[in-house]
C-alpha cells in the first residue's frame, strides 16, 4: 500500500507525478517547482528518481510522460488520500458535527439517544440500546426535530434499490400500451414511486398510483435508495437513460423492466 501522507517526501513525490501527468509531454520543471513549493533542483531530482523507477519516461529535452506503472501508482496513492479524507470527514468531523433527527419520544438536552433510520429519515430514541448513539443538544418533544452530536457506532442501514419500469412513448402507444396490472405489480412493494415523462405519469394515474415526484426522478430515486428505500421509477422510454445515468453516478443498484 502506498501512503502519500506518511511523510513530506512521499507527498511531494505524489504531487510532482500529478503535475507531470497534467502537463505531459512538455514539462517545465520551473512551473512544477512553483506549483509544489520546492526548488527546481529538487524537482529535477524527483523526476530522475521517477524515471529510474519506471514511473516516468523521458522523450527528449523537457519532455516526459507518465508510464502505465506510474498511472497505477497514482491510482493507489489517490485511493489512500481518499480513504484518509473519508476518515476525517466521516469518523473525525462526523463525530463533532450536529445533525437533525426526529425524536421518537420526549428527549432532554444532554441525554444519550439511540440513532436509527426509518422510512429514509433519521430518528433519535432515548437510551443507548442501538448500535449507534449520540448526545441530544436540545430538549425536544416526540415528533419534533432534535439536534444530535458526539456520534458513536454505526447505524444499521440496508441499501435500497430502484426498479425502473419503461412506459412506451406516445409514438408507440404511450400509456395505453402498458397494462395496469404490470404497473401496479411493479409499484406494490415500493416505498416510493416516482415518474418522469407525460406517458409515465398518466400510466401511473390510470393504475391508481400518484407518483410522489415527476421531476429530477433519477436524482430523487438515487437519494431515496441511498437512505434504504425501495423505489419504483416509472419512466417514458425516452427518459430511461437519464434516470439510469443518475443511478449509475450514485452507484445505486437498479433493474430495468419492460412495460
Amino acid at each position: 500500500m502506498v501512503d502519500v501522507l506518511d511523510n513530506k517526501r512521499a507527498a511531494t513525490r505524489f504531487r510532482i507525478l500529478v503535475q507531470i501527468a497534467e502537463r505531459q509531454p512538455a514539462v517545465s520543471q520551473g512551473e512544477i517547482a512553483e506549483e509544489v513549493g520546492v526548488t527546481s533542483q529538487a524537482v529535477s531530482e524527483y523526476i530522475r528518481e521517477l524515471v529510474e523507477e519506471g514511473f516516468v519516461e523521458k522523450e527528449g529535452r523537457s519532455r516526459y510522460r507518465v508510464t502505465r506503472e506510474g498511472v497505477d501508482w497514482l491510482f493507489r496513492a489517490a485511493d489512500d488520500v481518499r480513504r484518509f479524507a473519508d476518515h476525517v470527514t466521516g469518523d473525525v468531523l462526523g463525530a463533532m458535527s450536529e445533525d437533525a433527527y426526529i425524536a421518537t419520544d420526549d428527549i432532554e438536552e444532554g441525554e444519550t439517544v439511540s440513532l436509527t433510520v426509518k422510512d429514509g429519515l433519521l430518528h433519535a430514541t432515548p437510551g443507548n440500546e442501538g448500535p449507534a448513539t449520540g448526545i441530544a443538544t436540545s430538549d425536544a418533544e416526540a415528533g419534533t426535530d432534535v439536534g444530535v452530536t458526539s456520534f458513536e457506532g454505526v447505524m444499521e442501514l440496508e441499501p435500497g434499490s430502484v426498479t425502473v419500469l419503461q412506459v412506451p412513448s406516445i409514438r408507440t402507444g404511450g400509456s395505453r400500451a402498458i397494462d395496469d396490472v404490470t404497473l401496479t405489480d411493479a409499484c406494490a412493494d415500493a416505498d416510493l414511486v416516482v415518474a418522469t415523462g407525460v406517458e409515465a405519469v398518466v400510466a401511473c394515474r390510470q393504475a391508481g398510483t400518484e407518483p410522489a415526484v415527476t421531476f429530477a426522478v433519477g436524482d430523487v430515486a438515487a437519494d431515496a435508495a441511498s437512505h434504504g428505500l425501495a423505489v419504483t421509477a416509472v419512466a417514458t422510454t425516452d427518459a430511461v437513460g437519464r434516470v439510469t445515468d443518475a443511478l449509475r453516478d450514485a452507484d445505486v443498484s437498479y433493474e430495468v423492466l419492460e412495460g
